[in-house]
């Protein structure tokens, strides 16, 4: 089976320049650049300007605002680019957005940059403080990690891994639930996080077991994303329930649940009748590829 295509949060051409992060000279060189551009960042916020499309603001860094400081890369035309974690600039004819509303809408390289400054503020946000011994910590590596000035040791950014899957069963329907808390009428795939000892395969057939009660087989991989909401890699996958197609639903979990044929999957996304993921989430893509074309309607989520 081919891979996803497009992915909202997984697209962009980026050299993170790994190599470089110690280099504390070339970083403060790059920095010094006026070419260089900054993308700032508050609280998972940034500015876009919506002429010719929603595009992000970047300054250059002798306007940028005090703040933790990452670099991020070097795009293909050799600029630099940096986050900063502080707040956002008065900018007349801008717009504050976040990774949810405007992800999917933005460039490629726009994409790349949010989805990348969202994941590295969002981690240092949280681990300002070192785990073995509670002393505050460093920004090192540009960004890319802590050090803690009492032990030694370094910590780097973590993930989250998840999984989330297309259930389909022998009459090629597909599985569509949704949780307790979620907005009326919106239903999506069913996904959940990996546990330690586990691998991907076995998360989704545990995942789903667990919530609707079907065994699963024919575990195929379709694609993966970044979704730094705060801090999960989003792996895709398709898979089939095994026998009879009947579910039994964990009520703690899933509040409803349906099998749905592709008319009245389409019928019911046409009326608004069941309400789907937007295009940003790679659930949406997951739903796209088994129907085989677009679906009206969605919720930026």
């Amino acid at each position: 089976m081919e891979r996803l295509e497009w992915l909202a949060l997984a697209r962009g051409r980026l050299d993170r320049v790994a190599e470089r992060r110690r280099d504390d000279a070339w970083v403060a060189e790059r920095w010094a650049d006026p070419a260089s551009r900054v993308l700032v960042v508050e609280g998972g916020r940034a500015l876009i300007t919506t002429a010719d499309g929603p595009r992000l603001i970047h300054v250059s860094p002798e306007d940028a605002p005090e703040g933790d400081r990452y670099l991020l890369g070097v795009d293909e035309d050799g600029v630099a680019h940096f986050a900063v974690s502080g707040p956002l600039p008065v900018i007349e004819g801008s717009d504050t957005v976040d990774l949810r509303r405007v992800g999917a809408a933005l460039g490629d390289l726009d994409s790349t940059l949010l989805t990348y400054a969202v994941a590295l503020q969002n981690w240092h946000a949280r681990h300002g403080h070192c785990p073995r011994c509670g002393v505050p910590t460093d920004i090192v590596k540009a960004g890319h990690g802590r050090l803690c000035p009492a032990d030694g040791s370094e910590h780097f950014p973590r993930l989250d891994p998840a999984v989330i899957m297309l259930v389909r069963d022998d009459r090629d329907r597909v599985l569509l639930a949704c949780a307790p808390g979620w907005p009326e009428r919106m239903m999506s795939v069913l996904a959940g996080f990996v546990e330690p000892g586990e691998s991907l395969e076995q998360a989704v057939a545990r995942e789903v077991f667990e919530e609707v009660g079907l065994v699963v087989d024919d575990i195929v991989y379709l694609g993966s994303q970044p979704w730094p909401l705060p801090q999960s890699l989003m792996v895709g996958f398709f898979c089939r329930a095994t026998g009879d197609s009947t579910f039994t639903i964990d009520p703690e979990e899933i509040a409803e649940a349906r099998w749905f044929t592709r008319e009245e999957l389409g019928e019911a996304a046409g009326a608004e009748t069941t309400l789907l993921p937007g295009r940003l989430s790679i659930a949406r893509q997951l739903i796209e590829r088994w129907y085989g074309d677009r679906l009206p309607g969605q919720v930026n989520w």
